[in-house]
């Protein structure tokens, strides 16, 4: 065992004062230039005082200047040029404590943004404030704090009440309460009896449990899903798309009314006037925040969004195209119906004889049909001679008896005539054969997830209008699920390649489309929005989606597409409304009732108010859409 890492020493942070005030150099310097003008105001010096605070406001205006410039060298319109023009006709036109204001108002906008930002991913933040960085591992029966990256396939921990699970691991300890509200969203405790396996992540709420671990920290649940939090959380959001078809326009009408007033009145300090109030900031600031609070709700939901375009595309979404083994279904075919041929069994008997043989089959259908049996209390008998032929069946002596089980193919191919026709819905057979003779089939099914077509009705309702099954199964069973589920058309026995595709060539964009598996993970990269379902699904599909539903629940695509309207919703309502007030304190400030001083303070306030509206994208909003929608 390695020894316990030493934790780095504690270094001594400066107070929060002192942080705030490195954070923000520009409005430091700010408020030391209005101190020093307003003593020098004070003392009668009243030409000093335009210098000192318009030498400090031209230089504002030029360390803004470079960024803009590079923006339209990237072709890139920044709507800082407003603010740039509006700060050098206010020192052109004497106006400099107008000037000061907008300065302060630029340099408190990034404090109210990173402010509004922090309070928007809250729920993003408590995720990765969370992820654990040690664990107790029991050596030699004493439990020692090691790294969690130090734990090993096999250990034993010790998880505390209250502490949450660091790897993913299975427990030891014969009973275990857990909260997993923090990756799925579901408030309800959850119970697991020994031998239950347990995802790193949830938090323990019992007295201590011991758990053996079964994955390293690296490749459990929870390290996968802070990685997904932390790309996340470090997207600025960028509200280029939306935010670019108003700066152009907004900028042209602020300077097209801030000259009319100039040429009306033939007073340049009209043309300031009016351009301090025509206030950046709902593009600027407002818009993105909404889009950043709307991500951080999403994960109070189980829903792992990577960035704040990512909403806004979700909200346009109009095509749903969805893989099927694991995405519609559960993924796991199950035992629907047991058919008996000839006489002397029931189906009861008929199932016991059969996983009595699957029992020694390593087939995935030959799980399902021995926990169909063990779940109808049906003890298995003993056998003798089992022989598996790889893909085609077994044979096994059970009670004194011959007993082959398989594919149809392969029970025919010893002589045995069946009399039930094969399946034609989707589901599958496994046949039986005893001494010789056809003894019936057991049919099984994977079942479709109970609020699939509330769901797909749900998504229709925002309008999503076309649906698609993309997926490798054959016709026949892609076709029977799809009937189930209400899916518009069905694309059967598609490759990955197939599957990009028919994603790229949909005429009704944008395409989101929604997967579990490794071999989703091309499409998923491929479609506008790409979905991984389940909180077990594959990591490459996880990293390749735009979305990561953490739990295996349909009906959260729902949630997912409504909290991307409704942010976009509210991020467009603040630019309307930013505009909607600037435009009307342009055409006050055009009469010449409004100072500069005056202007630029209520230009302040306007930004104030639409950022706290945006903050409103982070508050749950009932949706008539989601009620009835059944959870798993």
């Amino acid at each position: 065992m390695p020894a316990r890492p030493s934790r780095p020493p504690r270094t001594s942070a400066p107070p929060r004062a002192i942080r705030l005030l490195l954070r923000y150099p520009i409005l430091d310097l700010a408020a030391v230039v209005a101190l020093v003008a307003g003593v020098l105001a004070l003392s009668g010096n009243g030409g000093a005082t335009r210098w000192v605070v318009s030498g400090f406001a031209v230089i504002v205006a030029a360390y803004l200047s470079i960024g803009m410039v590079r923006g339209l060298l990237r072709r890139h319109w920044g709507i800082d040029i407003l603010a740039v023009i509006a700060i050098v006709a206010t020192i052109v036109v004497g106006e400099y404590w107008a000037g000061l204001v907008i300065v302060v108002m630029l340099a408190g906008g990034r404090a109210l943004e990173d402010y509004a930002g922090r309070r928007a991913r809250a729920e993003l933040t408590a995720l990765l404030a969370r992820a654990p960085q040690f664990a107790h591992v029991l050596v030699d029966g004493t439990p020692r704090d090691l790294a969690i990256e130090e734990v090993r396939i096999g250990d034993s921990l010790v998880v505390r009440p209250g502490e949450v699970v660091p790897v993913d691991c299975v427990l030891l300890s014969a009973e275990a309460t857990v909260d997993a509200s923090q990756l799925t969203g579901e408030s309800v405790p959850v119970e697991h009896a020994a031998g239950a396996q347990i995802p790193s992540g949830v938090v323990n709420l019992d007295g201590a449990i011991s758990v053996r671990a079964t994955q390293l920290a690296a490749d459990s649940q929870y390290q996968r899903v802070v990685e997904l939090v932390r790309a996340a959380s470090e997207s600025r959001a960028p509200l280029v798309r939306l935010a670019d078809r108003y700066s152009v326009p907004f900028t042209a009408i602020s300077l097209g009314l801030a000259g009319i007033a100039w040429w009306i009145s033939g007073d340049p300090v009209r043309f300031a006037e009016v351009l301090v109030v025509a206030t950046p900031c709902p593009l600027l600031i407002a818009a993105p925040i909404a889009f950043v609070a709307g991500v951080s709700r999403a994960a109070r939901s189980g829903i792992i969004v990577k960035g704040g375009v990512t909403l806004e595309v979700l909200s346009r979404v109009r095509t749903a195209a969805f893989d099927k083994t694991g995405t519609l279904t559960f993924g796991s075919p199950e035992v629907v119906d047991t058919v008996v041929e000839g006489a002397g069994r029931s189906p009861d008997d008929l199932l016991r004889l059969i996983a009595s043989v699957e029992q020694y089959s390593g087939h995935v259908l030959a799980g399902s049909i021995v926990r169909a049996a063990a779940e109808r209390g049906l003890g298995l008998l003993a056998a003798t001679e089992a022989a598996e032929l790889t893909g085609r069946g077994v044979t096994a002596r059970v009670d004194g008896h011959e007993v082959a089980v398989g594919k149809r193919a392969f029970i025919e191919g010893l002589g045995a005539h069946v009399d039930s026709p094969p399946p034609t819905d989707g589901s599958m057979a496994v046949y039986a054969a005893v001494d010789g003779r056809s003894a019936g089939h057991v049919v099984l099914a994977d079942r479709v997830r109970p609020n699939t077509a509330e769901t797909l009705r749900a998504l229709a309702a925002q309008g999503v209008g076309r649906t698609i099954m993309l997926t490798g199964d054959l016709a026949a069973t892609a076709s029977a699920i799809a009937a189930q589920a209400g899916i518009g058309e069905t694309r059967a026995e598609c490759l990955p390649e197939d599957k990009v595709r028919a994603v790229a060539s949909e005429p009704m964009r944008p395409v989101m489309m929604v997967g579990d598996g490794v071999n989703d993970a091309p499409v998923l990269a491929a479609s506008d929005v790409g979905v991984a379902m389940g909180s077990r699904g594959a990591t490459a599909a996880s990293e390749s989606a735009d979305v990561v539903i953490m739990v295996d629940d349909l009906s959260r695509l729902v949630r997912a597409v409504t909290i991307g309207s409704q942010s976009t919703a509210i991020a467009t309502q603040a630019i309307w409304m930013g505009i909607v007030i600037s435009i009307a304190l342009m055409l006050v400030a055009m009469t010449g009732v409004l100072p500069a001083i005056v202007g630029a303070l209520l230009q302040e306030g306007v930004d104030v108010l639409t950022i706290l509206y945006a903050l409103r994208a982070v508050a749950d909003r009932p949706d008539r859409r989601l009620a009835g929608l059944s959870t798993l």
